[in-house]
């Protein structure tokens, strides 16, 4: 299997993104490039992206707090300093009818969009329509979520019922698939070109 080479050997973004990358490593290259370095994975690749095309993304300034309105459906999201609380909990779910009301994950998405761009015009009502599923503004990235879906995968495999530590043998072959070119999948023969190498987890 191809090692993963260091970030200084790989010379475009076709070569990077062939490989897996932890959301901390992207977020220490991006600091070590002196480009912007917060955000979630995806933004983070998208600011390496760049970087590789020629251009930089400088570092965001904090946006300063303005005074705060009080919320309404037609309130934009940056004015009414909107946050993941109780209290924005409690008038979603008066305003939605849901006794526990929990925000999702593409509603997190919009408000970093949101916060990143500065959109005024993203309003209370907007981010409803996103828990209504009704919006297409942000979507959550879900390749954070490759390594669980590996686990998944290798323990829904039967194969791997030999393994008395299923987790340890899985984490073995994460290891060797992320250091690699492969696609950061599950398969059946990661587990035959293995089984010496998983042969202590039995």
């Amino acid at each position: 299997m191809e090692e993963r080479p260091h970030f200084t050997d790989i010379t475009s973004y076709d070569e990077f993104s062939r490989c897996y990358w932890y959301r901390a490593e992207l977020a220490t290259l991006c600091k070590r490039l002196g480009i912007r370095h917060t955000g979630t994975k995806s933004e983070l690749s998208s600011y390496i992206e760049a970087y590789f095309n020629g251009t930089l993304i400088p570092l965001q300034k904090a946006p300063r707090k303005k005074g705060s309105r009080e919320v309404s459906l037609d309130c934009p999201l940056l004015d009414c300093n909107f946050a993941f609380n109780a209290a924005f909990r409690a008038y979603f779910s008066e305003v939605t009818g849901v006794r526990d009301f929990r925000f999702n994950a593409n509603m997190a998405a919009a408000w970093r969009k949101v916060k990143r761009t500065q959109d005024r015009a993203f309003t209370v009502l907007d981010l409803l329509a996103l828990y209504e599923r009704h919006s297409g503004y942000a979507k959550y990235d879900n390749t954070v979520c490759e390594w669980n879906r590996f686990l998944k995968d290798f323990c829904a495999d039967p194969q791997s019922r030999i393994y008395k530590h299923r987790l340890k043998a899985a984490a073995a072959l994460w290891a060797i698939v992320k250091k690699s070119t492969l696609p950061k999948v599950y398969r059946p023969a990661l587990l035959e070109q293995n089984r010496a190498l998983l042969e202590m987890y039995r």
